[in-house]
């Protein structure tokens, strides 16, 4: 990264500017935080490699910005990077390429001295002798021999429109009035200690006033704090009519001041050809502009785009029509959009055997026969690619799939850009295919049981209790509900993943999840399970090779022993979603089904281990086949 002046102050990886430390978020460093700046001051001058070729999400990206009215993208872009920077710290490739940065919040207050003020009021100044140690860049306050570290003040403001701004000290301590005695005030920052909240005294020094930061936390304080101004930091704009919302205060680097919102796509083999909505999907910027066969005839015979040769002119024509028409409706949301990718995805997966790529390989195994009442297929995906795209972020609310009106999208930059940063990972993984009678019989027995009925009942409480107020549309509350199907697979999935991080050598936080549960008119009923991590780690091939005959038997039988018992249990077992609870939930907890957050798609949601196993000696409504159980 970048910062004061173009000096290296950090680094991170390229899956935490996706998912933890991407555009508008707060990174800390050792000494001080820092703000990730927006696209426009993002450069990729004098670099080559950085274009991330993945039509499919693209494409994806660009139905989704059309929902909230941005401008369509032409490209996914990695961080600028360039190797050999390390080497030659004081070169152009380290002072001039990386992610932008600028410090934030940028009131400091000294360590020694407790004096506060703003980074750019002369009372601090910025250290980083040595380019070879960025992360020993600091703020020093020259109050006394050895120039003691200035630290970040810790108090931001943010809103739930997406803004975030400077706490007001000066104001906040005269109460909202200027200083008798001085124009610019020097200010302390006491901190108290504790253990009843924060216990922070601000001080001006030219007056008497004093203030405990206490007074402007909870619904009470919110009164004692000035209206959001409207502003965006990472991309340097206030809003000009202000902001209608009240302001938050907030300590700097809370989980909830940044939330992603992320669209993912699997690397796919080319297809050999007759499937439209592929060929749309893959490559709509290219095949949008079409208007007439003349047009199609001559692009088919560009090299780049031979491939349109396996197609009928007249038919590929009529389906973009079809979809430009489609477009012009209500554009889909972005939990839509993702769900949207599972479909070719499944296809490859579960089809035919393609030819092995460098960025997709597949390999049938047999299934054991003691496993064959429970599974269709097992499948060794010896390689495979993941592309990743950042949209957008929300503060305050987080994204959810459940109710996706929830969470306002903050812009990635100010002025339109026709690219949005992305990032790859390359991995291995193992995709299951559960048996589509078995699957099929269970949900006719379980679809209006009362457990099933709880679990939907919840679903729709919760989105009740979430629904926005400033929701103008007609509101269903079972609106996205995942269906007796997904809750199955899903926790399967999650089974699996806590016994394989013990065998193959992955932790679980390595492993991802997609669930392939398809909807009422396209019934999946397939899980992958693979490596999500950026470095080496996840091709070492430990994943693959559990899906080998003997060893998935054992791992199998060993993941249903282990979820009969919870050492949570009778309470584990016994719950339920009921009405006094907010969770979406059943028999499950972090002892027996919980993963981390970077390994589940659905936040530890729709789980419940009494479909798999039986928890209290009905074995009527699980799903495993009796001779898996015994």
């Amino acid at each position: 990264m970048s910062a004061h002046g173009n000096r290296r102050v950090g680094a991170v990886r390229p899956s935490h500017l996706m998912f933890t430390a991407g555009i508008g978020a707060l990174v800390d460093l050792p000494n001080f935080s820092v703000l990730v700046r927006g696209l426009d001051s993002w450069s990729h001058t004098g670099l080559t490699d950085y274009d991330i070729d993945e039509p499919r999400l693209r494409t994806a990206v660009n139905r989704s910005l059309q929902r909230y009215g941005s401008r369509q993208i032409e490209q996914l872009r990695a961080a600028p990077w360039l190797e050999g920077a390390d080497t030659d710290p004081k070169g152009w490739a380290a002072q001039g390429v990386g992610v932008p940065v600028t410090p934030f919040p940028q009131w400091l207050r000294c360590s020694a001295c407790n004096v506060l003020a703003a980074v750019d009021s002369g009372e601090f100044a910025f250290v980083n002798p040595n380019p070879r140690t960025p992360h020993e860049a600091k703020f020093v306050h020259d109050c006394k021999l050895g120039k003691p570290l200035a630290v970040a003040a810790r108090f931001t403001l943010v809103c739930t429109a997406g803004h975030l701004d400077e706490f007001p000290y000066t104001a906040y301590v005269h109460h909202g009035q200027n200083c008798t005695k001085a124009p610019r005030p020097k200010l302390r920052m006491k901190d108290h200690g504790g253990n009843q909240a924060a216990n922070v005294t601000i001080e001006c020094v030219a007056c008497p006033g004093k203030r405990n930061i206490r007074e402007a936390m909870g619904e009470r304080g919110r009164d004692n704090l000035p209206q959001c101004r409207g502003r965006h930091p990472h991309m340097g704009t206030y809003d000009p009519g202000g902001c209608a919302e009240q302001a938050v205060l907030m300590v700097a680097g809370a989980s909830n001041q940044w939330f992603p919102l992320t669209l993912s796509a699997l690397a796919l083999p080319t297809g050999s050809g007759g499937d439209i909505d592929r060929l749309l999907e893959d490559h709509w910027p290219d095949l949008e502009l079409l208007q007439d066969r003349a047009q199609f005839d001559f692009m088919a015979k560009m090299p780049k785009f031979g491939f349109l040769k396996e197609f009928d002119g007249d038919a590929v024509l009529a389906a973009i029509a079809a979809r430009k028409s489609g477009a012009e409706g209500e554009a889909p949301t972005a939990p839509d959009v993702q769900a949207g990718l599972f479909g070719p995805e499944w296809e490859a997966l579960s089809g035919p055997v393609p030819q092995p790529s460098d960025d997709f390989a597949l390999r049938q195994v047999p299934v054991p026969p003691v496993l064959d009442e429970l599974f269709a297929d097992i499948r060794q995906v010896e390689r495979l690619r993941e592309a990743r795209a950042l949209i957008g972020f929300t503060r305050l609310d987080a994204p959810d799939p459940e109710s996706p009106e929830i969470g306002r999208r903050v812009e990635l930059s100010r002025t339109p850009q026709t690219w949005v940063p992305a990032s790859e990972v390359r991995g291995e993984g193992v995709f299951l295919r559960v048996r589509d009678d078995l699957m099929a019989d269970w949900v006719a027995r379980m679809e209006q049981s009362p457990q099933m009925q709880a679990h939907r009942e919840a679903f729709g409480r919760f989105r009740t209790n979430r629904k926005s107020d400033r929701m103008t549309s007609a509101f269903d509350p079972y609106q996205g509900w995942p269906g007796a199907r997904y809750i199955a697979l899903h926790t399967l999935s999650h089974l699996l993943i806590r016994t394989i991080a013990l065998e193959c050598g992955y932790s679980s936080a390595s492993l991802a999840e997609r669930i392939y549960a398809g909807d009422e008119q396209h019934a999946r009923t397939g899980i992958l399970i693979y490596t999500a991590v950026p470095d080496s780690e996840g091709t070492l091939g430990g994943l693959v090779s559990l899906a080998e005959q003997r060893e998935f038997d054992r791992i199998v039988r060993r993941t249903l022993a282990d979820a009969a018992h919870c050492s949570a249990d009778p309470l584990c077992s016994e719950r339920l979603p009921h009405k006094d609870s907010d969770s979406l939930h059943g028999a499950a907890c972090h002892v027996c089904l919980f993963v981390s957050e970077t390994t589940c798609e659905r936040g530890n949601r729709f789980l419940d281990r009494r479909f798999l196993v039986p928890l209290s000696g009905d074995k009527g409504q699980v799903l495993t086949p009796t001779g898996l159980l015994t």
